[in-house]
């Protein structure tokens, strides 16, 4: 469907329909709380009239006191149910309001979880935020005032403008004149109005982006000694904020004694008329009471239409910017009836693979690599080779620009999404803990492990002893991102994450590049018993890493410019000698030097090894 065409607010409403039931409901609702309002009037122009009956000619009244109360009674029982259905309408009325923001959130969130990275490398988190919370609150207040209350407010104008003519036309007509100019400094007041709110809506994202900027990066700012920078950046924001917000208090106060004065000036008018009629015989006191309650009455309909147009301008940006999320497409889409990838041997294939983010810069040309399983690939290469590309391309985190990727003979495009990606384990260059207990980090992928599990897989990954310290052991908070922790532990509890699904097919992002080399030996030996029968891909630079992979795959500017094991590269003047000569040689000296103190001193634990090489200190 071509959604191009239907009005932001109109596709709005269709949030509302999923509760059409309730809407029906706040109709009613609606439709019992004006014709009581309307009612209210009548009755009192009944009292005066029935219950008192003055006399124009002496001036006393005529009336009863059982007439009057029943008239009272009446008032007040209209009072009550004009109540019950204001509290019904009220209450549905924000139910749903609230029910579409809250449905809102859950498609933006739900949608950003099956957008693939192409979406998330350009995305800037802070406006991502802006729209789930912001302009949601926006579409919310929109519900509420400006389709709910849109309802009420034109009932009522029409329902008060039929009264009034059934009491006296000719006074009608006299209060009519004043309705055309109060209506348009209402407009005009909320024209003005409505760019400010917008505006005021922006900036209320461009304080929360360089909030959430600077906490996020507070490292950096105090090592660089930026606080001053940072602290004027945040007023400079803050400051625009409260221009544009006090901005529009001083317009509401600018046209809101104007809209007053015509209003009084129109209560004047019509008592000096209305009082002229009743001398001549043709208007009873009562008829009068009733219309000018009437005449107060119109007036928040007929300044409220200003507001509500607002609210349907606001809802347009702000159901835009949403919809700007919400019919994003994927990049990577999976086809229709993808078949499941069962019995996962690890066999992988390149073939002449090539990836460009555009298409004007490739990234990968011609790739082709064969890795059966239980096999150990390395991948090697400079910064922007392409390595974190190749790995990133298996488990479709992009789609391949030519060429197939095909695991066990099965091109990975033809299977679902969510086996394809149960078929790996990754451990990412850049560690990510989430704010929660390690415990529940370590089973972040198996939800149904059991403690034995998790306490296997954190012995594996060497982290296990640590645990142990800690006062609360598995189940210690760990802090936004894992800040409080080293990066040497971090980079264990993801391996002990990865661990934890045995995967088939292993994929390891420079998985040590964070830890020491005494860590990182403990690590490998775990990894290597890990490793049996498993197709494993490794991107490091670590010379240990390298010597013990069945395949070397040098890259360079997205081609493969070498291939082969340790032992035939080394003998070779290619891109491989060189990054030995340049970057593994210094390692090979240093495990040297290692050895010989580790025959000295045994370690026997990965907390003693960060002992020896880091004092115990955080990375």
């Amino acid at each position: 469907m071509n959604h191009g065409r239907i009005p932001v607010p109109l596709r709005l409403l269709s949030y509302v329909w999923n509760y059409k039931s309730r809407l029906l409901v706040v109709l009613f609702a609606l439709s019992g709380l004006t014709l009581f309002q309307l009612i209210g009037p009548w009755l009192v122009g009944r009292a005066i009239d029935v219950g008192i009956d003055i006399d124009t000619a002496t001036g006393l009244p005529q009336g009863n006191a059982r007439t009057l109360m029943i008239a009272g009674l009446l008032i007040v029982g209209a009072a009550v149910a004009r109540g019950f259905f204001q509290f019904l309408q009220t209450y549905l009325g924000e139910f749903i309001s609230q029910r579409v923001a809250y449905d809102i959130r859950n498609d933006i969130y739900d949608h950003l979880q099956r957008l693939s990275f192409a979406y998330h490398d350009k995305a800037q988190t802070g406006q991502v935020m802006q729209r789930a919370t912001q302009d949601v609150e926006g579409v919310r207040m929109f519900i509420s005032l400006g389709v709910v209350r849109l309802v009420y407010v034109v009932a009522l104008l029409i329902g008060t403008l039929v009264m009034m003519l059934l009491v006296d036309w000719r006074l009608a007509l006299v209060t009519w004149i004043f309705i055309p100019p109060t209506a348009a400094v209402s407009i005009r007041m909320t024209s003005l109005l409505r760019p400010i709110w917008l505006e005021v809506q922006n900036l209320q994202g461009r304080v929360g982006v360089v909030l959430q900027e600077n906490l996020s990066g507070m490292r950096v700012v105090k090592a660089f000694g930026r606080e001053e920078l940072e602290q004027e950046k945040f007023n400079t924001e803050a400051q625009n904020l409260f221009d544009n917000s006090y901005k529009t208090n001083r317009i509401q106060a600018k046209f809101g004694p104007i809209i007053n004065g015509i209003w009084a000036v129109a209560m004047v008018s019509t008592a000096w008329y209305g009082a002229r009629q009743i001398l001549d015989g043709n208007l009873t006191t009562g008829q009068l009471t009733q219309f000018m309650l009437y005449l107060t009455m119109l007036q928040m309909p007929v300044r409220s239409l200003g507001f509500i147009t607002m609210f349907w301008a606001r809802a347009s940006t702000s159901g835009q910017r949403i919809y700007d999320i919400l019919d994003a497409e994927s990049a990577v889409k999976e086809k229709a009836g993808a078949t499941e990838l069962a019995a996962v041997k690890g066999h992988v294939v390149f073939e002449n693979v090539s990836f460009g983010y555009d298409a004007i810069s490739p990234v990968l040309r011609d790739v082709s690599i064969d890795a059966k399983p239980g096999e150990i690939i390395a991948l090697l290469g400079q910064t922007g080779s392409g390595k974190t590309t190749v790995v990133n391309l298996m488990p479709r985190f992009y789609d391949v620009s030519g060429g197939t990727i095909m695991i066990d003979g099965t091109d990975i495009r033809e299977v679902s999404l969510a086996s394809l990606r149960r078929a790996f384990g990754i451990v990412q260059q850049d560690v990510f803990l989430f704010s929660s207990t390690i415990k529940e980090n370590i089973s972040y992928g198996a939800f149904d492990a059991t403690d034995e599990d998790i306490y296997n897989a954190a012995k594996l990954a060497r982290i296990h002893d640590f645990i142990e310290t800690l006062p609360d052991k598995y189940d210690t908070w760990v802090g936004e991102r894992g800040i409080t922790l080293s990066g040497g532990q971090k980079q264990r509890i993801s391996i002990a994450r990865t661990l934890l699904l045995d995967p088939k097919i292993l994929v390891f992002d420079d998985s040590t590049s964070s830890v020491d080399t005494e860590t990182e030996y403990l690590i490998q030996q775990a990894l290597a018993e890990l490793m049996k029968g498993r197709t494993t891909f490794v991107i490091a630079q670590r010379l240990r890493t390298v010597k013990s992979a069945d395949q070397i795959v040098v890259l360079k500017g997205g081609r493969i410019v070498e291939r082969g094991k340790h032992e035939e590269l080394i003998t070779q003047d290619g891109p491989y000698r060189q990054i030995y000569d340049l970057e593994l040689r210094d390692q090979e000296e240093a495990y040297d030097r290692e050895r010989a103190h580790a025959a000295a001193t045994p370690i026997e634990t990965a907390e003693e090894a960060e002992a020896v090489t880091a004092g115990g200190g955080a990375d």
